[in-house]
């Protein structure tokens, strides 16, 4: 189910309602059965893979926590095998097919491994981090196996965060299934303000600029190195949107009911290097690598010090790469992260020497656009086709000095060369500038903070604007956009 659907419009308040009014003995069973319900929407019968790792890792974390010695790993290692194993034959099976295949034709093979018809179940990377965080913690002792298997299996299950994240660590959301919420004005408040907020992102912001970004990824040829250029930064803000307004939703879903989930973005796009930015983007993820594959990688490596380090980098971005998609490009966008992060820990005394003499706001500034553009690059290959389309575009990019030299001698602006993409352009820019505003605003003055303190014109004028908003975006289009990242 969508959240910005008009199902998700009926479902969110009956389920609050029905939660609250039920005894809280029940009403495990009732969000377990919605959240159920939430995802058999899409694809009924993958819920059968759901509970098949719900009961191995359930299984899997007593068995954890009543074993001694050796057999605890093993224990552990079944558990991460099975996840593992369930999320590498929907999600790359194929994938290693292809290359397979690929490798057989280089060798002159007539052998071909047939390819399978296997949709990737939604959310399926989500949900596997998410129960493999539980025997992990069990494992190291920081959380005790959950007995209750309906508690657990709402654990795993959870709608707000079961498609997108956040992904949840158990010691901050299991005893939460335990306590008894009443409902509180001020969660209710926080939560549906999020909730709107998550949705102008998503439907207002998101949507649209992907009215100028899709013609462009999808005939790069047609299009000139500006007007890829701009679709590139179109597309950095497009994905923000999209999937921060996600976890906005997510968050907000729950704060109504009671649940506290973790934040998932902290202004990104104010860092001054890209080692700040993966600190402030889908942090639930970026904290899961770090604890459960760059620490332990390190850890392992200590004996070699700053090599261990780049190392860890490299191997965990490129498995960060990976999780995102079976494919080259989400591999290669990995790396490139990975080696400016290796890049910026080796050289960082020597950069804060170097720019030591500017002043601190040029100094920040020129960090921030440096960064921005950094990772905008490396998103041409996360939205591109293919790798093929991502160099056509980046080689595109890179002839804008000579395309800027046509216009000065022209005096024509002939880079607008795709059809309706004029009407469209202004105003997105006119969105990008309104979510900056509200941004530094946020981040300034703490807005959210001291919303409540605001007249009550102001806030009330503000919803109506809000909700006025995503409604009359909803109408102008004949589907629901489904969030970019309902395919990981």
């Amino acid at each position: 189910m969508l959240f910005n659907s008009f199902y998700f419009l009926l479902f969110f308040p009956f389920v609050t309602i029905i939660y609250f009014l039920l005894p809280h003995k029940f009403r495990w069973f009732h969000l377990l059965a919605a959240s159920c319900f939430f995802y058999m929407v899409f694809v009924p019968k993958y819920i059968l893979i759901l509970f098949f790792t719900i009961i191995i890792d359930y299984i899997a974390g007593i068995m954890i926590e009543n074993a001694q010695g050796n057999t605890r790993k093993k224990f552990l290692i079944m558990s991460i095998v099975a996840n593992l194993g369930v999320l590498c034959f929907f999600k790359y099976y194929n994938f290693f097919i292809e290359n397979s295949n690929e490798l057989l034709l280089f060798f002159h093979s007539k052998s071909v491994i047939p390819y399978l018809n296997i949709i990737l179940p939604i959310g399926l990377s989500f949900h596997t981090f998410q129960a493999m965080s539980y025997t992990i913690e069990v494992y190291r002792g920081n959380q005790k196996a959950e007995r209750h298997f309906g508690i657990y299996s709402l654990y795993v299950m959870f709608y707000p965060q079961l498609v997108a994240g956040p992904i949840e660590r158990p010691q901050n959301l299991l005893y939460q299934f335990y306590e008894k919420h009443n409902v509180v004005y001020d969660d209710v408040v926080k939560g549906l303000r999020l909730i709107l907020w998550g949705l102008v992102k998503k439907v207002v912001i998101a949507d649209n600029l992907a009215l100028v970004i899709k013609p462009c990824f999808d005939n790069p040829k047609d299009c000139s190195g500006i007007m890829m250029a701009i679709a590139a930064i179109f597309f950095a803000f497009e994905i923000y949107c999209d999937f921060s307004g996600y976890s906005d939703i997510a968050i907000g879903t729950a704060r109504v009911m009671g649940f506290k989930l973790m934040i998932n973005f902290d202004h990104p796009f104010s860092s001054k290097t890209v080692t700040e930015f993966w600190r402030k983007w889908h942090i639930s993820l970026t904290t899961w690598f770090y604890d459960y594959l760059f620490n332990p990688i390190i850890y392992s490596l200590r004996k070699y010090g700053k090599i261990a380090i780049a190392i860890g980098l490299l191997l965990t971005f490129f498995l960060s790469g990976l999780w995102h998609g079976a494919g080259w490009k989400f591999i290669i966008c990995g790396l490139l992260n990975g080696l400016a992060l290796v890049y910026e820990y080796f050289t960082k005394e020597w950069r804060v020497k170097a720019f030591r003499k500017l002043p601190i706001s040029i100094n920040n500034t020129i960090s921030k656009i440096l960064t921005f553009g950094f990772i905008s690059i490396c998103w041409v290959f996360f939205r591109a086709k293919n790798v093929h389309e991502a160099l056509v575009i980046l080689n595109k990019i890179m002839l804008i000095p000579k395309e800027i030299g046509i216009i000065f001698k022209t005096k024509k602006i002939a880079f607008l060369n795709l059809p309706g993409i004029i009407n469209i352009l202004l105003p997105s820019f006119g969105l990008i500038i309104f979510l900056l505003i509200a941004q530094y605003i946020n981040l300034k003055f703490k807005f959210s903070e001291t919303y409540n303190k605001k007249p009550v014109y102001i806030r009330w004028g503000l919803y109506y604007i809000g909700v006025f908003a995503v409604v009359c975006a909803t109408l102008q289009k004949n589907v629901q956009s489904p969030f970019i990242y309902f395919q990981f």
